[in-house]
């Protein structure tokens, strides 16, 4: 996974917003999940870019972006960085955090959105309720807190695997990156650093007013909740479908890239 070679900068109102620009076409937006960057993406971006163009943002405090120096929100960021690469509307394809966004920027910015998948996540009103969930967020906070990165990397890939399976259960590969760019974004911040995102709020209440396409696409072990609200999602807008990758957790773009790649590309090509 090479470096920063291919990142590009647009000025921001609070910093410089990193991003990979390549391919051609009509605008696809592939959105990150929490503590990584636009790398998470490695498996999908040669595919989609052979048919669309392909632009892959760090979001704020992550990768290369510049860390927030005063409140923000996701949604704003996003739309700040399309307009300024005159690329919308746009399809956002978000994972965990990253699908969040995507829901978060089609409810206030829906003018700079053509469809939504959203994967691992719904709105930002959702929370994950199990035990495990509950206990690896609490070993978050006490590694972080504690200024421990070796066991909060630790903590951090166990959601590779997730409740159900051993870290034999999946290809190593895997979490070594996710390390590797997880130490990259976390090295960026202190603990003591104040946290100034802002919340879209209310998001769930406005999900029938969602007027494009949404695909919501979910690894089989993720817990049942997640699947339920997906499923959820995909009721409430006027165009949406739920669809499952057997076998993997929540990252099923690193896991089952073949199958997660066909899902979305038949999506793309029959806007």
């Amino acid at each position: 996974m090479n470096g920063d070679a291919d990142v590009r900068f647009l000025p921001s109102s609070d910093g410089d917003l990193a991003y990979l620009d390549t391919g051609s076409g009509d605008p696809v937006v592939l959105l990150h999940s929490g503590y990584v960057d636009h790398r998470f993406w490695y498996e999908q971006i040669p595919a989609i870019a052979a048919e669309f163009r392909v632009i892959a943002p760090d979001v704020r405090g992550h990768g290369w972006s510049a860390n927030a120096t005063k409140p923000f929100r996701w949604a704003d960021d996003l739309a700040e960085l399309l307009r300024g690469l005159d690329a919308g509307p746009a399809v956002l394809v978000g994972l965990s955090m990253g699908g969040v966004i995507a829901t978060d920027t089609v409810l206030e910015h829906p003018e700079l959105v053509r469809a939504v998948v959203t994967c691992g996540a719904v709105t930002g009103d959702f929370q994950f309720t199990d035990p495990w969930h509950k206990a690896l967020q609490a070993e978050y906070a006490r590694t972080l807190g504690a200024g421990d990165i070796a066991g909060w990397l630790d903590a951090f890939v166990k959601v590779v695997p997730g409740e159900h399976r051993t870290p034999d259960a999946v290809d190593p590969e895997i979490p070594r990156r996710l390390r590797e760019m997880a130490l990259h974004s976390i090295s960026k911040h202190t603990p003591d650093e104040p946290d100034r995102l802002v919340r879209v709020a209310d998001s769930w209440p406005r999900v029938p007013k969602i007027d494009v396409p949404v695909l919501a696409i979910n690894g089989g072990l993720e817990p049942a909740d997640l699947l339920a609200a997906a499923e959820r999602l995909a009721r409430e807008v006027p165009d949406g479908r739920a669809e499952v990758v057997e076998g993997v957790g929540h990252y099923p773009n690193l896991e089952k890239p073949e199958a997660f790649n066909t899902l979305l590309l038949d999506f793309l090509r029959a806007l």
